[in-house]
């Protein structure tokens, strides 16, 4: 009985430990989508303040030129009123807060409006005005009005004769108009400036916020003029929690920012800004959550259904102790007794096989996962593009849409038809073009990781006997185990190669640390990443052995001489008459 409890409290133990390994490696691949989302809400709000200052930026460069301006700036006879008055005309046709013509010493001689802001008649000692003369395009932002309002200044040099800057022509734009088509976004965006304030946002509350502890001194001290530091205000409190490999920070202070979330950041070297993106994680970890309590249960109910079968043939066995100790009187006994053992084993049988259907359903977190998320991102793109009047990039990610729902039914398929013990037909495949679709799916990773790909196949195309969908999925496990091994090397290389022979074999070769037991790499959750850095189960190589049996080929791994692991898949080239039919 003791023994029986203590198995008991150690299954538990095991079921606990399996469900917060599932929620760490779900919470990281659901943060790791949702930093994906981030990264793109990000680049559309940053490259929209950049469409929408780049404008003024190229408008002080256009003016610059204008040859009414140059006899003004070097002392020449100019006509003042009539370059006051086509500043003016530009200014209301671009939607320009002011436009200012500087000399060489930074004194201002023409001037589009006369009511933006009190300001010296010499502007030589502004950051824009100093980079502008020196020939550079300057760039620089300020408050101004009674209401403390924000604008941002490009600054263009206007040479002279002599080809040598004379002045600088200086176009500012209201930024509470650049923020008007953006505020509505969910996401929480910002950008700060090189002191670390926040000077743009989608939020109000946000801006003139920092980081930095002695932000409002330094921004006293290295850039007077931009804005008034008595309204830097320190930056928000976070709690920050590492939840699957990432950091989420935890606030309570404002109710118009996510309680929990996930920050991305880009730099913005252009406009000298740093864009920043609060993610709201709380989503992400509910779903984190539910796939380990699924994973929690499915090992719950497994367990029971071991306990029973185990307890039912614990009294077998004793009933039948008993029976061989009786007279032989009770041989008729003895038989049905042992009828009813061979039922039991048959049921024990059985029980094995719901095993397998438990792996399995472990497995469809494993196969739905990447792109259930990446379908969410998908939408969530399309109807931003399609707000945006974008259709034919909405299509595109509909597109993608599709395909990603297509090929989820299609792994339903083979679950289902693993379970009920049916088999994809199988037929012809073009292996090159399988080989392409699967470094396809992983371009932006091999990019980011900056892994180098070499290829070695024949040109002509290469047909074997197997099942596209499936095939694709063993390369996908051979490709991604690759990449996680060589996770913080340097050199990193994947070669690819393809042998046709009696039998086609193509092999996946990585610069990795190799295999630490080769002869275990295929069997079920067997893996040697760390955990919290991988979000495999051990099930990738075990599912791919299945698939290469059923098309009556095998697949082998084994570490590489020069050093790296090298995985080999041996398959049926398909016969020509598969290929004339």
């Amino acid at each position: 009985m003791r023994a029986r409890l203590i198995a008991i409290i150690a299954y538990l133990s095991t079921v606990a430990a399996i469900g917060a390994t599932v929620w760490w490696f779900a919470l990281g691949a659901a943060l790791g989508q949702l930093e994906e989302r981030g990264r793109a809400d990000l680049k559309l709000a940053s490259d929209r303040l950049v469409s929408e200052l780049q404008s003024y930026r190229e408008l002080a460069v256009l003016l610059a030129d204008h040859p009414a301006l140059v006899p003004l700036v070097t002392g020449g006879s100019g006509d003042a009123q009539g370059v006051e008055k086509m500043l003016l005309g530009v200014a209301d046709m671009t939607g320009s807060l002011e436009i200012l013509l500087l000399d060489r010493d930074g004194a201002v001689v023409a001037q589009s409006h006369r009511f933006v802001r009190p300001k010296p008649r010499n502007m030589s000692e502004t950051s824009y005005f100093k980079r502008a003369i020196r020939g550079a395009l300057g760039t620089m932002h300020w408050q101004f009005g009674d209401q403390r309002q924000r604008a941002f200044t490009f600054a263009a040099p206007v040479f002279g004769m002599d080809r040598k800057p004379a002045g600088a022509v200086a176009v500012s734009v209201d930024l509470e108009q650049v923020e008007t088509s953006w505020r509505a976004a969910p996401q929480v965006v910002f950008f700060t400036d090189e002191a670390g304030v926040v000077f743009v946002s989608n939020r109000a509350e946000m801006l003139y916020r920092t980081r930095e502890p002695l932000g409002a001194l330094r921004a006293r001290q290295e850039f007077p003029g931009q804005y008034d530091p008595a309204e830097v205000r320190p930056f928000y409190e976070f709690d920050a929690q590492l939840r699957g490999g990432y950091e989420i920070n935890t606030q309570s202070e404002s109710t118009y920012m996510p309680e929990r979330s996930l920050s991305v950041t880009q730099s913005l070297p252009l406009m000298n800004l740093r864009g920043e993106v609060m993610v709201a994680s709380a989503e992400a970890e509910q779903l984190a959550l539910f796939q380990a309590l699924v994973a929690g249960a499915i090992g719950l109910i497994f367990g029971a259904v071991l306990l029973v079968f185990a307890e039912r043939r614990r009294g077998i066995l004793q009933r039948l102790a008993v029976e061989a100790e009786a007279n032989m009187r009770l041989e008729a006994r003895v038989a049905e007794r042992t009828a009813a053992l061979q039922q039991a084993q048959q049921d024990l049988v059985q029980a094995g096989k719901l095993s397998a259907l438990g792996q399995m359903s472990a497995g469809i977190s494993h196969e739905l996962n990447q792109p259930l998320m990446a379908i969410r991102s998908y939408a969530e793109n399309a109807e931003e593009f399609l707000r945006r009047d974008k259709p034919e990039v909405a299509g595109e990610n509909l597109g993608r849409i599709s395909e990603l729902a297509r090929r989820m039914g299609r792994i339903i398929k083979n679950l289902r038809a693993f379970a009920r013990q049916e088999t994809e037909p199988l037929g012809q495949v073009d292996l090159g073009a399988v080989i392409d679709g699967v470094l396809e799916l992983f371009e932006v990773r091999l990019r980011e990781e900056e892994v180098h790909v070499v290829r070695h196949a024949p040109e002509a195309p290469v047909y074997v006997y197997g099942g596209e969908v499936r095939l694709s999925q063993v390369l996908v496990n051979l490709v991604g185990n690759a990449l996680d091994a060589m996770e913080g090397k340097e050199n990193k290389r994947i070669e690819v190669a393809v042998d046709v022979g009696a039998q086609v074999e193509v092999s996946v070769r990585d610069t990795g640390p190799g295999l630490s037991d080769p002869e275990k790499i295929f069997d079920p959750f067997y893996t040697t990443k760390e955990v919290g850095r991988s979000e495999g189960m051990g099930l990738g190589l075990s599912i791919s052995y299945g698939i290469v049996q059923s098309f009556g080929g095998a697949i082998r791994g084994r570490n590489h001489p020069d050093g790296g692991a090298i995985v080999t898949v041996q398959l049926t080239p398909a016969e020509a008459e598969e290929l004339a039919a």
